[in-house]
């Protein structure tokens, strides 16, 4: 059986729903469950065509304005990047997991991406939750998880910067610091 590869992904965004808003980067951090980074993979992307930033996710990033320029630097078609993200997906020495704080959202932009510019997803119709991860082994209710509500031993002081890398690094490491905690790992 193929090791399973757990790929942290972060989604930055100017709105909440692909189509009449467009992805502004993306970025995957493929891990081993003991941590071990294999690659990473980050792209920034043109809008979509006839689709327009929402005004209340505009409003947010206001006070993210570094972070928003990072994400509009040099950015590359959809319809270029996304097949290049599936091959880059498919040569990762085993079975890929998506895993996103939240997927519901993160989820939702990569695989309507990937099924727009390339017809299909390398992670089929599967994500899993970092938070309900958290409240299953924590044992508290969902929206109690929050990530400054979770055991500091799960945190490796890495930054949370609104940079889709830099956030991908983020909760990868404190995806596989929760697989040791639940004994998937050996510590």
């Amino acid at each position: 059986m193929p090791d399973e590869i757990y790929v942290s992904m972060d989604v930055e965004a100017d709105g909440p729903i692909p189509g009449p808003h467009s992805m502004l980067s993306f970025a995957a951090v493929a891990l081993r469950a003991d941590k071990t980074t294999l690659a990473e993979f980050s792209v920034n992307l043109e809008p979509l065509p006839d689709a327009a930033p929402h005004p209340r996710t505009m409003t947010w990033w206001a006070g993210f304005p570094e972070a928003l320029a990072k994400a509009r630097e040099n950015p590359e078609a959809p319809a270029t990047a996304m097949p290049r993200f599936a091959r880059w997906l498919r040569q990762l020495p085993g079975r890929v997991t998506f895993v996103g704080q939240p997927a519901g959202y993160d989820f939702l932009w990569v695989y309507w991406y990937l099924m727009r510019f390339h017809g299909d997803s390398p992670f089929g119709h599967s994500a899993l939750d970092v938070k309900t991860y958290a409240m299953a082994l924590i044992k508290r209710p969902y929206r109690d998880c929050v990530k400054n509500a979770l055991p500091k031993e799960w945190d490796d002081g890495l930054p949370h910067t609104h940079v889709a890398l830099d956030d991908a690094r983020q909760q990868g490491a404190m995806f596989c610091n929760m697989l040791r905690a639940n004994g998937v790992v050996s510590a």
